[in-house]
C-alpha cells in the first residue's frame, strides 16, 4: 500500500479539520447560550444620558453617514440659488429654476417617505423649492413687465420650454443615430 501523502491530500484534510471545527464551535456557542440564565445586564441598567456629540455619531443619520453629509453639501446649490437674488431677472433661467422647484418639491416628499427619514435633507429640499419659486415668480414678473400682461408672460414660457424641449429631443435623437 503506498501512502498519500501530497499537496491535494494536507489541503483536503485541512479543511476537513476546519470544517469540523467550525460546526463544534457553534455547537458550544449555541448550548452555552441556551444555558446562561443570568439576564442582560444592557436591559437591567437604565441608558446613560449621551452628549450631543454622541447622539449626532451614533444616529442613523449622524455625521459618519451619507444621510448627513449629502444635504449638507445640498445647500451649496440653494445657497448659490439665493446669490442669483442680486442678478437682474432678464439674465435668470425660467426653465433652470423651474427645475429646481421640481427638484425640490420631490424629494422634500421623498424625505418623508425613506427610513430613516430625513429632516436635514427635507429642509434643503424645501428651501431648495422656495428659492426656485421665488426666482421663478421673478422671471414672470419680468416678462409681464415687458409684454404687458401675465398672460402673454405666461405663454412665452410655455415657448420657452416647448424649445427646450424640442431641442433636447433633437439631441439625443442626434445621439442615438450616431451609437447606431
Amino acid at each position: 500500500m503506498s501512502s498519500r501523502v501530497g499537496l491535494r491530500y494536507l489541503v483536503q484534510q485541512t479543511s476537513r479539520q476546519a470544517q469540523f471545527q467550525t460546526r463544534s464551535q457553534i455547537r458550544q456557542t449555541v448550548q452555552r447560550r441556551a444555558q446562561t440564565t443570568a439576564a442582560n445586564p444592557a436591559v437591567e441598567t437604565p441608558a446613560q444620558p449621551q452628549s450631543l456629540f454622541q447622539r449626532l455619531w451614533t444616529s442613523e443619520v449622524g455625521i459618519k453617514t451619507v444621510h448627513f453629509w449629502a444635504p449638507v453639501m445640498k445647500w451649496g446649490v440653494v445657497l448659490s440659488g439665493a446669490a442669483d437674488f442680486l442678478r437682474p431677472a432678464e439674465k435668470l433661467s425660467l426653465s433652470q429654476n423651474a427645475a429646481l422647484v421640481a427638484t425640490g418639491t420631490i424629494w422634500t416628499r421623498w424625505c418623508f417617505v425613506i427610513r430613516p427619514k430625513n429632516m436635514l435633507l427635507a429642509a434643503v429640499n424645501a428651501c431648495l423649492a422656495v428659492v426656485g419659486a421665488i426666482q421663478c415668480s421673478r422671471i414672470l414678473a419680468y416678462q409681464s413687465s415687458q409684454t404687458g400682461s401675465v398672460e402673454a408672460a405666461a405663454k412665452e414660457m410655455g415657448r420657452d420650454l416647448k424649445g427646450d424641449a424640442t431641442s433636447l429631443e433633437h439631441k439625443v435623437e442626434k445621439e442615438i443615430k450616431a451609437r447606431t
